[in-house]
Order: C-alpha cells, then sequence, then structure tokens
C-alpha cells in the first residue's frame, strides 16, 4: 500500500513531526510493505514554517522577540529565497505551546512579540508578509501587533488601554499616525483556515476563549470588547468587521489586521498544498492518515484534517483521522472518510495529553489491524 501520512500538530502534547513519526512507526508494524510518505503539514497556523522549510527555498530566520505574556524569547520566521517574502507564525511567539496551563490569561495576553517579530521582518526590507495565526494563546484581536508596530488604543481620556483583550470595552480612540510606515507599504497576507466571524454565539470569544483558559465572565468580556472594538473601527475606518468571515480566527487577529492594514484572508491550508502539490500527492495513494488533538464542531470550520478529508473524498482515496479526543465521530458526506478517538473513554484530559504517544499509537495499530483483515 501507498500511505500518505499527513498529520497536524496535537496541540499541548505533539509536534506533528512526532505525530508523523508515530503513524509511521504503527503503520510499519501492522502493514510492513507499504510505503510511507511522511508530509507533517498545518493549516497555515503552527507548523507552517516546518512545511516550508522541508519544501520551499528559503532560510529560517532567528530573532529576538516576546512571548504572549511579554517576556523575552527567541524565536524564527522563514524567509523566502527571493528576500522580498517572510512567513511569520504567530503561534512561534503568541502561542499557546509556550504558556504552562497555570499561565493562560486570555484578558492579559497580547500579540506584542508577533509583531516585535514582523518590525525584525521589515528592518530586512520585506514587502511581502504571510502570517500563519493558529494556535495563539491571545484573544487581543491583533491589538498587541498594531501596538508594537506603532499604533495605539486609546481609552476615553486619551490613556493608552493595557495589552490583552481584557480591556478593549474601554476602547475609545484609534491612533495609526505613529505606525511603522513600511506596515503601511506591505503587501499583508493573513493564512486563515476557519470561517468564524469576530462576534456572536460561533465568534472568537465564545468559540475559542475557553481552550486558551477564558471563564464564563471572561468570555463576555471578551466578547463585549470585540463589540467594541468593531464599533470604533466602523466609526473611524469605516470598515464593517462583523461578521467578516474569518474575522474570529487566532483571537480577532485577521480582523484586526484587515481593518488596520489592509491585510486579506487566505485559506493558509490551500496555499501551502499549492506550494507542496499536495493534491497530486494524494492521488497516487491508497490511503491518508491525518489527525489532531481535538476533533469537534471548531474541526468542520475548516482545519487540517477536514481539509484533508475533503481532498481524498475528491480524489476516492479513503482517509482516517486520529484525535486524542473526537467529539464528532462521523462527518456527514464524506462516506470515505472515519474519525477515530484515541483516548480510552475512563481516561482524563490531563492524562490522555501525557499518554497521547501510545494511545495514538495503540489507536493506529488497531485501526490497520482492521483495514489488514480486508486486503
Amino acid at each position: 500500500m501507498e500511505i500518505l501520512v499527513i498529520p497536524d500538530s496535537f496541540k499541548g502534547s505533539l509536534h506533528a513531526f512526532e505525530v508523523a513519526n508515530i503513524m509511521v512507526r504503527a503503520v510499519k508494524k501492522i502493514l510492513p510493505k507499504s510505503k510511507c510518505l511522511s508530509m507533517p503539514f498545518s493549516d497555515g497556523g503552527e507548523g507552517a514554517i516546518n512545511v516550508l522549510k522541508s519544501n520551499i527555498k528559503g532560510t529560517l530566520k532567528a530573532c529576538f522577540c516576546y512571548d504572549a505574556l511579554q517576556r523575552p524569547i527567541k524565536a524564527s520566521y522563514f524567509r523566502f529565497k527571493n528576500k522580498n517574502s517572510v512567513w511569520i507564525e504567530l503561534s512561534q511567539t503568541a502561542g499557546i505551546t509556550k504558556l504552562k496551563k497555570s499561565e493562560l490569561q486570555p484578558l492579559k495576553t497580547s500579540t506584542w512579540g508577533t509583531g516585535k517579530m514582523i518590525n525584525h521582518a521589515l528592518s530586512l526590507g520585506c514587502k511581502n508578509i504571510y502570517l500563519g495565526i493558529g494556535g495563539s494563546a491571545t484573544q487581543d484581536l491583533g491589538t498587541g501587533i498594531i501596538s508594537a508596530l506603532g499604533g495605539r488604543f486609546l481609552d476615553e481620556n486619551n490613556k493608552e488601554l493595557p495589552q490583552g483583550g481584557g480591556e478593549l470595552y474601554r476602547l475609545k480612540k484609534i491612533d495609526l499616525s505613529n505606525i511603522n510606515p513600511k506596515a503601511l507599504e506591505c503587501n499583508w497576507v493573513v493564512a486563515c483556515d476557519v470561517e468564524n466571524p469576530l462576534l456572536g454565539i460561533n465568534g472568537t470569544a465564545h468559540t475559542y476563549a475557553k481552550q486558551k483558559g477564558a471563564s464564563a465572565q471572561d468570555i463576555e468580556q471578551l466578547e463585549r470588547g470585540g463589540r467594541k472594538f468593531a464599533e470604533v473601527i466602523s466609526k473611524e475606518f469605516g470598515v464593517n468587521i462583523n461578521k467578516f468571515m474569518g474575522g474570529g480566527a487566532a483571537g480577532g487577529v485577521s480582523a484586526g489586521l484587515h481593518a488596520l492594514l489592509n491585510a486579506r484572508l487566505e485559506n493558509g491550508f490551500e496555499l501551502l498544498a499549492k506550494l507542496t502539490g499536495l493534491e497530486e500527492q494524494i492521488s497516487k495513494m491508497d490511503l491518508v492518515l491525518t489527525g489532531e488533538g481535538s476533533f469537534d464542531k471548531q474541526s468542520l470550520f475548516g482545519k487540517l484534517p477536514i481539509k484533508l478529508a475533503t481532498l481524498s473524498q475528491k480524489t476516492e482515496i479513503p482517509c482516517l483521522i486520529f484525535a486524542g479526543r473526537a467529539k464528532i465521530k462521523k462527518i456527514e458526506g464524506f462516506n470515505l472518510c472515519k474519525v477515530i478517538d484515541c483516548t480510552p473513554a475512563e481516561s482524563s484530559v490531563d492524562e490522555a495529553m501525557k499518554n497521547a504517544e501510545n494511545n495514538l499509537e495503540q489507536a493506529i495499530i488497531k485501526e490497520l489491524s482492521l483495514i489488514k483483515k480486508k486486503i
């Protein structure tokens, strides 16, 4: 059998490359004569620079920047061979995996460090910025990035608001008079694979904030801040971001950058798929193995596994989705796709994350053993 191994990361447990290695190891145990093409992938967010490094000409550029709590760190971005374009991965700075569980503070965490990394790229003459926004620990609507570039978010007393999304409900004015002029001259592309709007029940606060540590009260405060942000944006810039498709991604970063830097949203998965010739690769396979940490309602809004299932369905190749937790077990209309929950029913979330490697391997072995009987 020809098998394409193309997982995303299991956030908080395993990087995509680790998941791929586990998958290949399990395949070799059950189907030793099969050929595996290992291609750990990304939906344009976390892990994208590794995909680019493995498939595209260019270099990783390291710089000093800051994490979501504004602590100094060293991180890298991908600079294309032409040196005019870069791919910046928000999770390298403002990523949830950079913080301990006890440090998750969605009212205070900020994309400010990502903005500092962008400033570094701009100082090298970058003209095109691709920003992959998955895996964030933030809910600041991109205000951290804008403030690092020189923008200011002011309250009714003309005082600058603190970093994070928690105080945005007090926003009165946005001042871009001192923003880095290179940022305004740049071509911005936000790689975004979810369709959630900024506000409402499917918006950023209600969909993503809880997993970043938000309480029910925090979620309402963040939603209130989002409404105020959208109101000020509409009044001062004439841009309506309330129902902007994809505006809720990564704590509203896409909505903020679209409104203030004229960034356009593109499907991150499709960008990377085009660069790597993914659809052609899938058409040559007998089976596709993919997966992510949690397969739930959010996954159906365009995350990596559902994108791969769609391509596999199109080319009539079976696809297995392995998930640390699978809250959705069957996807309507995807008859060639199967979702497998890797975690034993009695296991807690902490136990599941601790035993993620073994749980994943055993689930793959069990599923491939069933396939082997049919061959």
